[in-house]
């Protein structure tokens, strides 16, 4: 099994680990030493990753008062459409081991009669949409960096790709070079046995012209020779 079968297995097993449905509960959170009504979700993940879906939701339903506090406050929130100008949400990430529980609650002092009366089904379903929110944010970087691994391999394709056109250029390259360097070494050894007779018979031209001086210089003596003997 290679590298890239070994990371599209883990992937898939990382994935269909994160399958999870979605339960609320009920639950009172201790808010600055009070007990405070609300619905809690658990969710897989870690409460950095988990916090951030919660402020990202929050956001999109009030404003947001002291984002970095703990626990978050939302003031004039929108549930379902419907503006609730004097009203407050209190919010909380807290972690637990593996899981992290988000909780959306109230104070029912800051509430009116019939708002307090309709905003559990509310919350209820705000902290559901919450918990949905957090795996599809995590399920979507999966996809990301999914997507991520598929380009990085699909780059190195295409460059494995043109490294092998390289090569094989080359390796035509080097045949044709070859080529040549056989037929230059057999024209040398053509060359080579042709020097070598031009060079015997250099040789044999030397000593013939040697042997003809020694010649010449003998007729030479002769004549000088007989030049002298002449009075």
């Amino acid at each position: 099994m290679n590298k890239f079968t070994l990371l599209v297995v883990s992937i898939f097993v990382f994935v269909s680990a994160q399958a999870q449905t979605v339960v609320v509960k009920k639950q009172s959170e201790k808010i600055k030493g009070e007990s405070l009504e609300g619905f809690g979700v658990d969710v897989e993940g870690k409460k950095s990753d988990a916090a951030n879906t919660l402020t990202k939701i929050l956001k999109e339903h009030g404003k947001i008062k002291f984002l970095s506090a703990d626990p978050i406050i939302v003031t004039n929130p929108m549930l379902s459409g419907a503006l609730y100008e004097k009203g407050i949400l209190y919010a909380t990430a807290k972690e637990n081991n593996a899981t992290t529980t988000l909780w959306i609650g109230t104070k029912a002092s800051d509430w009116q009669g019939t708002d307090a009366e309709t905003i559990d089904k509310q919350l209820e379903k705000l902290v559901y949409q919450t918990g949905i929110q957090f795996y599809r944010d995590q399920v979507q970087a999966q996809i990301d960096q999914t997507q991520q691994a598929a380009d990085a391999v699909a780059k190195q394709i295409s460059r494995t790709i043109s490294q092998g056109q390289d090569l094989v250029k080359k390796l035509e390259n080097n045949g044709q070079e070859k080529i040549k360097l056989e037929n230059a070494i057999e024209f040398n050894k053509l060359e080579n046995a042709v020097l070598k007779v031009k060079i015997e018979n250099n040789k044999k031209a030397q000593d013939s012209l040697v042997s003809a001086t020694a010649n010449i210089q003998q007729m030479k003596q002769v004549h000088e020779d007989r030049l002298r003997k002449i009075n």
